[in-house]
């Protein structure tokens, strides 16, 4: 799995804070308690909590408590 850790500019530690709250709450909400036979099978779930879940489903405090979809199509 072509995976990267992130990296932030020197000096400053509020560069990862979003991407770091992001991946916990995937882990939280979509992978603990899963076990994945395959990659293939973990870069599925990842892509269904990224694509589908995440960027039009779940509701954000940053929109007003809404789905991404529905701030969208407002």
């Amino acid at each position: 799995m072509d995976l990267y850790a992130s990296m932030s500019r020197k000096n400053n530690c509020w560069d990862n804070a979003p991407m770091e709250s992001f991946w916990g709450k995937m882990k939280c909400e979509w992978l603990y308690g899963n076990h994945f036979k395959t990659r293939k099978e973990a870069r599925a779930t990842v892509f269904e909590y990224v694509e589908i879940f995440y960027n039009r489903q779940r509701i954000h405090a940053s929109n007003g408590y809404i789905t991404p979809e529905k701030y969208y199509f407002s």
